[in-house]
């Protein structure tokens, strides 16, 4: 089991395959990319699912999440999800993309074991799109989505970040969109994710500011803390269900107190935070082959550690000097 000093169990597993992206958003890199990992430093395919299998024999983990960077670029990810699926227990499997390559892969996910997907997008305008990615593939996107519900990839969640200026008024046409194609969509506030820290606290569009333009459309009933349980997401039905709306709201409103996750990034570290500024290497002992049992030691001992809160909420919190894009989401 991986609990910490404050009681919190850790039972969801974030694994980062890859710090490589397709997009440029401008929330998270520079349009000229950054310094990528050099392919020695990543994990491989076979250390992965070793660490998934630690986790899931030996740690108490019961959800693992695949993300990036893209985690679509990672070739092996069919396999990887293929094996991660033969565990026993098994795992319930996700993965967080961006969906440009989901449409030919989608099938073969499903086959593989893959549960569901969260999908990334911002915004319907495909100009916004471009301007917000520098990349012209909101098309692609969108036939993603529509291949992630059609493989029952479900339920499919797209993730939406409203930045001022750009998508902030499209909150009521999103979820109206959401509604009509199945999707279940979650707001997320804007969080100091990019590499050349552009973030700022003062203008950000916030969980408050999200739920006042969604009202100005739709009725929004809370569903409760009853319901909402370790998930990171407030959610409400709108106008009486079964469709519901998500508000992720990392900034105003920390969640730390009931956070379950462990995060392992792509070059093998364990982070027990997002936005922690310490590591714990486990590809070390990996490759020093080390046994099953001293690397759970390891992990275990590297979430014991894990702070009460991201520091967040903290108007002088400062960003981590680590690029977001090895560590996952």
């Amino acid at each position: 089991m991986l609990i910490d000093t404050y009681d919190r169990v850790a039972t969801d597993l974030r694994v980062s395959l890859t710090d490589r992206c397709n997009l440029r958003c401008t929330y998270c890199m520079p349009e000229e990319g950054l310094q990528w990992l050099a392919k020695p430093d990543l994990l491989s395919d076979d250390e992965i699912v070793r660490l998934v299998r630690i986790a899931v024999t030996q740690l108490g983990i019961n959800e693992v999440r695949f993300t990036g960077g893209e985690p679509l670029l990672r070739p092996g990810l069919v396999s990887i999800v293929e094996q991660c699926a033969a565990l026993t227990p098994r795992p319930r499997m996700s993965l967080t993309t961006n969906g440009i390559g989901l449409k030919r892969t989608a099938a073969a996910l499903k086959a593989a074991g893959l549960d569901r997907v969260n999908v990334s997008l911002d915004t319907l305008r495909p100009d916004v799109f471009k301007t917000l990615t520098r990349r012209d593939r909101h098309h692609d996107v969108l036939a993603g989505l529509e291949a992630a519900r059609d493989a029952g990839l479900t339920p499919v969640k797209v993730n939406t970040v409203l930045m001022p200026g750009l998508n902030a008024d499209e909150a009521p046409d999103l979820l109206a969109w959401a509604v009509e194609h199945g999707y279940e969509l979650r707001f997320i506030e804007q969080m100091p994710l990019d590499a050349q820290h552009g973030w700022k606290r003062d203008g950000m569009i916030t969980a408050g500011d999200i739920l006042t333009s969604l009202r100005t459309r739709f009725t929004l009933t809370a569903e409760g803390d009853g319901e909402r349980g370790s998930a990171p997401a407030e959610r409400w039905l709108v106008d009486g269900g079964p469709h519901r709306v998500g508000v992720i709201a990392s900034v105003t409103r920390p969640f730390c107190r009931a956070c379950d996750r462990t995060r392992l990034t792509a070059d093998g570290q364990v982070r027990t935070c997002l936005f922690a500024r310490e590591e714990t290497d486990l590809r070390g002992a990996l490759r020093s082959e080390a046994p099953d049992k001293e690397i759970a030691r390891i992990w275990r001992l590297a979430m014991w550690g894990k702070k009460a809160g991201s520091g967040l909420d903290d108007p002088s919190f400062l960003q981590p000097d680590r690029p977001m894009s090895a560590i996952g989401g």
